[in-house]
C-alpha cells in the first residue's frame, strides 16, 4: 500500500472519530408502537434475554428515536473504522507499532 493511501485512510479514521464525538446521547433499542385501537409509543430494549419497555408518550417519542438513531450511526461508524484499521494493520510491517 502506498504512503498516500495510508495517509488518506488515517485521515478518514480521524474524521470518523470526530463524528463519534459529535453524536450525542445514544440508546440501544427502538421505538415501537403498541396497541390496536389506542396506539402508544414505547421504547423497547432486549437485555439479558428479557424485553424491557418504557412508556414514552408523545412528548418523549422523538427524543427516544433520536437516541436510537445515534446508536445505529455509532455502529456504522465503528464498522467503517474497523474495516479501515484492519487494512492499515494488515499493511503495517511486523514488529512495528504506531
Amino acid at each position: 500500500m502506498e504512503k498516500s493511501e495510508q495517509t488518506k485512510l488515517k485521515q478518514r479514521v480521524k474524521r470518523l472519530q470526530r463524528q463519534l464525538g459529535q453524536l450525542g446521547p445514544v440508546m440501544r433499542g427502538s421505538v415501537v408502537i403498541i396497541g390496536t385501537r389506542n396506539k402508544q409509543p414505547y421504547f423497547s430494549l432486549n437485555k439479558n434475554k428479557k424485553t424491557c419497555l418504557i412508556y414514552l408518550g408523545t412528548s418523549r417519542e422523538q427524543t427516544a428515536r433520536e437516541y436510537s438513531h445515534n446508536y445505529k450511526k455509532l455502529l456504522e461508524i465503528v464498522e467503517e473504522m474497523t474495516t479501515i484499521n484492519m487494512t492499515l494493520l494488515k499493511n503495517m510491517p511486523v514488529g512495528k507499532t504506531e
